[in-house]
Formats: structure tokens, sequence, C-alpha cells
């Protein structure tokens, strides 16, 4: 498969790169910083653009040019992001909350709306895949984190709305939320402190730097192991028609998923809902 993937020069996006390159992909990686040194070890097979995903100019002129060299892009994925402003949303500097948002959620409709020609032209019968990154505080509230978890929830709605108005279309596009990973963005945490990103954000960050016991280390390996897995689902055949959808790595059944593709198509499972007082048995 050829490959494009954003955020490509650190944490799980580096560890994609290297995941899918081991498995004969070629891959095409977007990021701020420099990846020549890499790129020149990987004997053509990756190849990087220096790219801010917040703009569109940028991210537009990374897709002409690798349009230049590929025909087709088989599949997307939107592994950029930064937590940005932290603390408490009535006191945070609003020029940073919103430069936060537009990073994560601008980054990844820019990513889109850029590459969707490309990964049109996957040759028929296969489907075009994309898998963006969500993250913490989607699905629920994220105290200290508000700027982080309205644009990851944003992503996931984005996808679900995509997902809709391409339904018929040969593409497959969904959102992994990968769970606690130790990255740039775990030791951002430990800087910043419990005074401001909370005592529970604290010591989860703590856990998963795994400055812990043996075992604590290992779960922290078993976690990024099955985030990379589940991309490399969502990439193969086996995803085919699961769309729209919001996959927890650490926790959902995703690899006997394709056994419920068509109970899954029609129904609101892994998406963002509203819960009615009638589904918690009450009469309001």
């Amino acid at each position: 498969m050829r490959i494009v993937l954003t955020g490509s020069s650190t944490g799980i996006g580096r560890a994609l790169v290297e995941r899918l390159l081991a498995g004969g992909h070629e891959v095409w990686g977007l990021a701020r910083s420099d990846q020549s040194d890499f790129a020149a070890r990987q004997q053509d097979r990756f190849r990087a653009s220096r790219c801010d995903v917040a703009d569109w100019s940028q991210v537009d002129r990374s897709a002409r040019d690798i349009s230049a060299d590929w025909s087709h892009v088989d599949a997307l994925i939107t592994c950029a992001g930064l937590q940005g402003e932290i603390g408490r949303a009535l006191h945070a500097d609003p020029q940073r909350w919103s430069a936060t948002v537009r990073t994560n959620l601008d980054g990844t409709y820019f990513a889109l709306r850029a590459f969707a020609p490309l990964l049109a032209q996957v040759p028929a019968p296969r489907r075009a895949k994309i898998v963006c990154f969500s993250g913490g505080g989607a699905t629920k509230p994220r105290p200290n984190f508000s700027a982080y978890g309205v644009a990851k929830t944003g992503v996931v709605r984005l996808v679900e709305t995509i997902a809709e108005e391409e339904r018929g279309q040969r593409l497959d596009l969904n959102a992994i939320a990968p769970g606690a990973i130790n990255t740039r963005l775990t030791d951002e945490v430990i800087a910043l402190g419990p005074a401001v990103v909370g005592e529970t954000e604290f010591r989860a960050a703590l856990k998963t730097k795994g400055g812990l016991p043996a075992e604590a280390s290992a779960k922290a390996g078993a976690s990024l192991e099955k985030v990379l897995g589940l991309v490399e689902w969502l990439l193969s055949p086996a995803s085919d028609g699961i769309s729209g959808r919001l996959l927890a790595a650490p926790w959902d059944p995703w690899p006997t998923l394709d056994r419920h593709a068509a109970e899954l198509a029609p129904s609101d499972i892994y998406t963002l809902r509203r819960i009615l007082p009638a589904e918690r048995g009450l009469k309001w």
C-alpha cells in the first residue's frame, strides 16, 4: 500500500511508520520537523515532507508534491496533534486555546480534504482507507484539557459525517482512541504538574511513563502494540465496509469485528450519541 501519515516524526506516528515499513508498505510522512536522516536509511520506501498540518497551504502543497510521484494513495492516517493549552477552560489563554483546536481539528480536516482526490484513485475493487486519531476527552469530559478534548470530539463527528456523506463510495473512514501511551504528551503532563493538569491526570501520566514496576512498563508496551495492530486491521480488507466508527484500541474487540459488519452497519454502535431517559428506564 501507498500510505500518507501525518505526525510521522515522533511518538505513535513514528512507531506506525516503522511498523508499516516493516510490513512492506510505502509511507510518505508529513511533519513539521526534518525527517531527511530517517528517510535516507529507508531506501526510498519512506519519503517525507515538512508540513504544518494546521496550515492549509502547506498541506495542499504537500498533496500536490505527492501526486507528482504517486498516481493514488491507498490510505491516509492522521496522527499529527498536540495537547496545546492546558488548564481550566475559563482561565485559559484564548489564542492558545483556539490554536490547539485548529491544529488538532483543522489539521485532520485539511489532510482529509487535500488527499481525497488521490484516495479516490485507488484501483477497483480495493477500498481506500482513512484512519484518524481521536484521543482523551472525546467520549467524556476531561478537566483541564478542554481544547484538546473538544478538538478530538470534533474529529470523531467529522469522521461520522464524512462516512455518511460518502456512503456508497469505495472508502472506509474511522477514528481510533489509542488509550494511554507513553509519548511526549505524557512528558508534557508530568512537567506541568498536578497544579495545572490535575492530580488524576498527573498520576495517570506517571503510571503511563512506566516509572513503576516492570509489569506497568510491559502493559504500556502492550498498549502500543494494540494501537499498531488496530491501525493495521483498519488498513486491511478485514475491515472492508466498516466505516464511521470510533474504535478503542485497548478495549474494543476489533480483531473479530468483521464477523459483525452486517449488524454494525445500520447501528449506532461505536458512535457519539445522546442518551435518552427511556434508555435508562425513566419516564420523563
